[in-house]
């Protein structure tokens, strides 16, 4: 997941493209979805893991 949010969010202004943000959260979604998370769909999980991706950008420096 970590990989996946570094390659997303390497441009400056990922956080305000709209584009960018919902490509990082598809592929974010299919990558849960593969491993078995959660077990039963839900929209609210996909919304945390999306926040905490975003904070942890904002905050790594």
């Amino acid at each position: 997941m970590k990989e996946l949010v570094d390659n997303k969010s390497q441009y400056t202004d990922w956080s305000n493209r709209n584009d960018i943000k919902s490509q990082l959260k598809m592929h974010l979604v299919i990558l849960l979805y593969e491993n078995g998370y959660p077990s039963e769909w839900n929209d609210e999980v996909f919304n945390i893991v999306m926040e905490q991706a975003e904070n942890f950008k904002e905050n790594i420096y």
